[in-house]
């Protein structure tokens, strides 16, 4: 009876485990969405909001599929700007810093020239994209489109903590 129950455990935990890598939940994964079509839907999104022509979307989706790996999450791209760079690990619990728990390690002068840099590619890319943004919209389209990009940076600014510097977080 004991090699019964063991044997049923097993092919229900093997079964488990099967469905868990079949749809990616379950392991901290979200599901791989096609790039392409990503693209295409935030191309798709943006037509709809700023009232773009069937010439306006075609060219929108170029200049989306062009910048998509320098822009980021934003496009469709890889995760944040980083493209395959490793990311400093952390030194929670223990080290020169201090620190416990929850505590964030100090940069060093390396990783802030990192970010910096990162920092203005990122500018520098999303300027050239508005650039060829403002030739293929009208002017009250890019204006709606400007409106909208900063309301989202006040909105982020509002998640992370009150949208002041990080020191003076609640």
């Amino acid at each position: 009876m004991k090699k019964l129950i063991l044997a049923f455990v097993a092919v229900m935990t093997m079964t488990a485990a099967q469905a868990q890598g079949d749809n990616n939940q379950g392991n901290g994964e979200r599901p791989r969405v096609d790039r392409t079509e990503m693209l295409k839907r935030r191309t798709d999104d943006a037509v709809k909001k700023y009232g773009l022509n069937e010439e306006q979307a075609a060219k929108l989706l170029q200049l989306n599929t062009k910048y998509a790996d320098t822009m980021g999450r934003r496009m469709g791209g890889q995760r944040g700007g980083r493209r395959g760079g490793a990311r400093p690990a952390p030194n929670f619990g223990g080290g020169d810093n201090g620190g416990g728990m929850g505590q964030r390690p100090e940069m060093t002068d390396e990783m802030r020239a990192q970010m910096e840099k990162m920092r203005k590619e990122r500018e520098e890319s999303q300027k050239k994209y508005d650039e060829e943004l403002q030739t293929i919209m009208t002017p009250d389209q890019y204006k709606a489109y400007k409106a909208d990009q900063e309301e989202m940076r006040r909105n982020f600014g509002n998640r992370r903590g009150g949208g002041g510097p990080r020191g003076q977080r609640n």
